[in-house]
């Protein structure tokens, strides 16, 4: 396991952004301005880019989350809201889920998305950051985050107040892009990400840089086994990971005792 502690950081440290590295105190700012670029795409080129396997890897999530009427769900990074609305039908009028973004465009679409297909009486809405989140200890039966951890500026102090506000027994499930298996995989990959991806991202979107930076964020995030590592290093047990499409794909899931 890990050592828990982390050594003080200042704003003036570097940080990666994609492959470039940039003052600490920048990275949120830029990450913003990513999502503030691809909002209103987000689902049509989710779907264009994975084709549509994204919702496979959703649904998998869902199951393993183990998520039960009455019970109370965060979806940080819940972005246009896949995971809230499949959480939303489980935990039914008793339950209550909130969607969670730091992005105001990102949650203003997801809001919208949802409102306009009637999800409105156990959704909550909430703009908070990932490394400090206005919750109470011991709150949540589900945490979820799904590609959204690794535009998190500091993972470690993320993952620890993820652990804080997850009640004893609640689980926490990240779903990211992570490291392939297979060699042949991990060449199709890159050629793929490198090239088609920025270039959809300009036919599509109107934006290659932004979509360069999602591939290169992809390859600067920790592997399986280091991300796995990090989740028991912020106090949680019985941590697994199940890799999907060759390891393109990681869930991780932890435990709080």
């Amino acid at each position: 396991m890990s050592d828990k502690s982390t050594p003080p950081q200042s704003d003036q440290d570097t940080i990666d952004f994609g492959y470039q590295q940039v003052p600490r105190n920048e990275k949120k700012k830029r990450v913003a301005g990513v999502f503030d670029s691809v909002a209103s795409k987000y689902d049509f080129m989710n779907d264009m880019m994975s084709m549509g396997i994204h919702r496979l890897w959703k649904k998998f999530t869902i199951e393993l989350s183990g998520a039960r009427p009455g019970q109370r769900i965060l979806d940080i990074a819940g972005g246009t809201g896949d995971l809230t609305m499949q959480f939303s039908r489980l935990v039914g009028r008793q339950g209550e889920v909130i969607l969670a973004d730091i992005n105001a465009s990102m949650l203003k679409v997801g809001r919208d998305r949802l409102l306009d297909r009637g999800y409105t009486g156990n959704i909550r809405f909430v703009q908070a950051n990932a490394e400090m989140l206005p919750f109470p200890d011991h709150y949540f039966d589900v945490i979820t985050i799904a590609f959204g951890l690794r535009n998190v500026t500091d993972k470690d102090k993320a993952l620890r107040d993820m652990t804080r506000i997850l009640k004893p027994g609640g689980r926490l499930l990240v779903l990211e892009f992570s490291k392939p298996t297979n060699p042949v995989m991990s060449k199709v990959y890159d050629a793929y990400s490198f090239t088609a991806l920025p270039m959809m991202g300009k036919l599509f979107a109107g934006d290659s840089e932004s979509y360069r930076y999602l591939a290169e964020s992809i390859r600067m995030h920790p592997d399986q086994e280091t991300l796995k590592g990090m989740m028991e290093a912020a106090g949680l047990d019985e941590v697994e990971y199940h890799n999907m499409t060759s390891g393109v794909v990681a869930l991780h899931r932890g435990i709080k005792h």
